[in-house]
């Protein structure tokens, strides 16, 4: 099976670095939040509200609001709808992978 590659965005970084839980992850420019995070083998990124089960990215399109954590402060941003941005801070409540 052939493997996905990503091809770097004319005239930008190919890479950037932004917080995640309060260490720094070096992630592709132009990526979204979950793609990255996922990049970086984070799958849970917030629990469930009744189960308390971790979720994740699933649709990658922002139908199924599985991947909720907060950016820059504001809480509930969908992580499949973020791009990435330098010094970007990410948490997750999830408690890690």
């Amino acid at each position: 099976m052939a493997a996905f590659s990503r091809i770097a965005a004319a005239g930008g970084p190919a890479t950037l670095e932004i917080e995640v839980d309060g260490g720094r992850l070096a992630v592709p420019a132009g990526a979204s939040v979950a793609a990255a995070l996922l990049l970086h083998g984070r799958q849970a990124l917030h629990r469930a509200a009744v189960s308390g089960l971790p979720r994740g990215p699933y649709c990658m399109m922002g139908a199924c609001f599985d991947c909720l954590v907060e950016i820059d402060g504001r809480p509930g941003q969908q992580a499949c709808l973020a791009e990435v941005r330098p010094g970007m801070r990410i948490r997750t409540s999830a408690g890690g992978r």
